[in-house]
C-alpha cells in the first residue's frame, strides 16, 4: 500500500514521503521493520513518543505522533490511539466494513453470548467469525489462541482478522468488546450493527480507577453501534442508553415496557425454557445450561438475531440445538457418583450466580474450588471469600493465576471476607486443590472447579505452566478405577 492510501480519510499535519510503500503499521517499538509506519501510542506504563526516534534509526518510513518528536518524517495528528485504528483498517482494506459486526460487552456472559450469536447465525446458513475469549473462529477454522492475548485483540490483529473473515466469505462477525479495549481505542474506525450490554458488577477497577470510570468504558460501544440491546434488569442498564445515537433495544425478566421480556419462565436441571414476548411475536425458547443467568444470556442473543433480521424460528432452533460454551457451566462426562462443572466465573457476580444457580437446581452438597487472580483488582477478594464461604457448602481456596504476587497472599486477602458456616479449606497448589475437592467428595455432591474455565494454563512468577483442570480430574478417576479394578482382583 502508498503511505498517501494509508492516510486517506484522516487528518493529520506534516508533508508525507513522496512514493512510498507501506510494509506495516505498529505501535509496537519491538516490530519495526523497514518501510513501517509506527504510532506513538501513550500508554499506562509507557509513552510511544520515546521510541521515535529509534524507530527512524530501524528504517520507518514516517512516525505518527500527538506532539513534536523532533524526528522526520513525522506525522502529528490529534488521538494517536484513534488515528491507529483508522490506519490499521485502511491498511487491510477496511474488511469490518465488509461485515456485519456484533459487540458484546459487560462484566459476565460476553463469551456466552458472542457463541450463541455465532451458534444460531451458522444454523440459518450464514458463515461468521467469533473474536472471543475462549476462541477465534474464521467459519469453522479455529486459530489458536494466546493467553497473553486479550479478549479484544490489539488494533492491527483485529482488522487482520476481519480481512480473513472476509476472504472466507464470512458475512457476519461476533465479538466481545471489553471494556479496556474500548477505552484503549481498539475498535476505534468500527461501525458495529448490534452493541450488547449483559450487565456490570465490580471487576478490572484495578485498570479503571473507579466503577464510574469502568461504566463509561462500556458505555463507549454504543456510541458507534446501529442499536443497543441492553438489559434494563441491571441497575447500570438504562444508563447504557442515555445520549448514544443507537436505536435502543431492550431486554428485561421484570419490565413489561421492555421491548423483549420473558414469561413462564422454567429453571430446570438440564436448561431452561421460557416465552420471549415482543409486541409483535411470541415464541418458546429453549436452552440447554441451566440457571437464571442462562435465560439473560439466551434473551441477549435472540433479541439480536432478531432484531437483525432472522425469523423467530430459526433463533428459537439455533438456541434449542446449541450445546453449550467450553468452561461456562461445563459439566465434565466423568465416571464419577458426583457431577464435576468447570466454570469461568471469576468476578464476585459470576461466581455468586454459578452457586446460586447450583443451589436452585439441586440440594447436594456443593463443594467450591477457587481462587483470585494476582495483580489484579483486590478489593474483589474478600468478596469473593464471602460468597463461597455463605453459598457452598465446602469452599477451597486456592489458586487462579496469581502471576507475580505470592500465591498464599491472595489467599489471606480472600480469608478476610469468610463470613458463612462452610468448611473452609486452602490450598494454593491449584492441581492438588482439584484432587483435594475430589477427595471430599461423596456420592452425590457437586463439585464446581471455578475460575478456570477454559483455560489449560497457569501463569505463576516464573512464567505459564500447562494445567487442564479436565486432564487432572481424569487423570484421578483414571487412577481410582485401576485401583478399585485391582482390589476386586485381589479380593477374587
Amino acid at each position: 500500500m502508498h503511505l498517501h492510501d494509508l492516510f486517506v480519510g484522516i487528518e493529520y499535519s506534516g508533508v508525507l514521503p513522496a512514493d512510498c510503500g507501506v510494509t506495516l503499521v505498529t505501535e509496537d517499538s519491538r516490530k519495526v521493520i523497514p518501510g513501517c509506519v509506527f504510532v506513538c501510542v501513550r500508554g499506562k506504563n509507557f509513552d510511544g513518543h520515546s521510541f521515535a526516534q529509534q524507530a527512524i534509526e530501524q528504517g520507518a518510513a514516517c512516525v505518527v505522533a500527538q506532539r513534536d518528536t523532533g524526528v522526520s518524517p513525522q506525522i502529528i495528528v490529534g488521538d494517536t490511539r484513534m488515528t491507529y485504528g483508522l490506519l490499521c483498517g485502511n491498511f487491510h482494506g477496511n474488511p469490518a466494513k465488509k461485515l456485519t459486526l456484533v459487540g458484546v460487552t459487560g462484566t459476565n456472559g460476553k463469551t456466552t453470548i458472542a457463541w450463541l450469536l455465532k451458534e444460531i447465525f451458522e444454523a440459518a446458513g450464514f458463515k461468521t467469525g467469533l473474536i472471543s475469549t475462549v476462541k477465534i473462529l474464521i467459519d469453522r477454522e479455529e486459530l489458536p489462541t494466546d493467553p497473553d492475548i486479550p479478549t479484544t485483540p490489539d488494533t492491527c490483529t483485529l482488522h487482520a482478522l476481519f480481512a480473513r473473515m472476509v476472504a472466507a466469505g464470512c458475512t457476519h462477525c461476533f465479538m466481545e468488546a471489553s471494556s479496556m479495549a474500548l477505552v484503549q481505542s481498539r475498535c476505534a474506525g468500527l461501525q458495529f450493527a448490534a452493541g450488547i450490554f449483559t450487565n456490570l458488577t465490580q471487576d478490572h477497577l484495578d485498570y479503571h480507577g473507579t466503577f464510574e470510570d469502568y461504566f463509561e468504558a462500556k458505555k463507549l460501544l454504543f456510541r458507534q453501534s446501529d442499536i443497543a440491546v441492553v438489559n434494563i434488569d441491571d441497575e447500570y442498564g438504562p444508563g447504557m442508553l442515555e445520549g448514544v445515537p443507537a436505536r435502543p433495544v431492550s431486554y428485561s425478566l421484570l419490565d413489561n415496557h421492555a421491548s423483549y421480556t420473558a414469561k413462564n419462565v422454567q429453571l430446570l436441571p438440564e436448561g431452561v425454557s421460557y416465552e420471549l414476548v415482543s409486541r409483535g411475536q411470541i415464541g418458546r425458547i429453549r436452552y440447554g445450561t441451566p440457571g437464571e443467568f442462562s435465560v439473560y444470556n439466551s434473551m441477549a442473543a435472540a433479541c439480536a438475531a432478531l432484531e437483525l433480521g432472522l425469523p423467530l424460528e430459526q433463533v428459537q432452533r439455533g438456541l434449542a440445538e446449541n450445546m453449550g460454551v467450553k468452561g461456562r457451566m461445563e459439566v465434565l462426562q466423568a465416571e464419577a457418583p458426583y457431577t464435576i462443572i468447570i466454570d469461568y466465573a471469576h468476578s464476585p457476580d459470576g461466581l455468586e450466580k454459578v452457586l446460586k444457580t447450583l443451589r436452585q437446581i439441586s440440594a447436594a452438597r456443593i463443594i467450591c474450588v477457587f481462587g483470585c487472580a494476582g495483580d489484579r483488582d483486590a478489593e474483589k477478594r474478600p468478596i469473593m471469600g464471602r460468597i463461597a464461604s455463605e453459598l457452598a457448602d465446602i469452599a477451597i481456596v486456592s489458586s487462579d493465576n496469581p502471576r507475580s504476587e505470592d500465591p498464599e497472599a491472595i489467599i489471606a486477602d480472600v480469608l478476610k471476607g469468610v463470613r458463612g458456616r462452610s468448611q473452609v479449606l486452602t490450598e494454593p497448589d491449584r492441581a492438588r486443590a482439584v484432587v483435594l475437592a475430589l477427595k471430599k467428595a461423596r456420592e452425590g455432591d457437586i463439585v464446581l472447579l471455578a475460575g478456570k474455565g477454559h483455560e489449560d494454563y497457569q501463569v505463576l512468577a516464573g512464567g505459564k505452566i500447562h494445567l487442564d483442570e479436565r486432564e487432572i480430574v481424569f487423570s484421578i478417576l483414571k487412577c481410582r478405577k485401576r485401583i478399585a479394578e485391582r482390589n476386586n482382583l485381589c479380593k477374587k
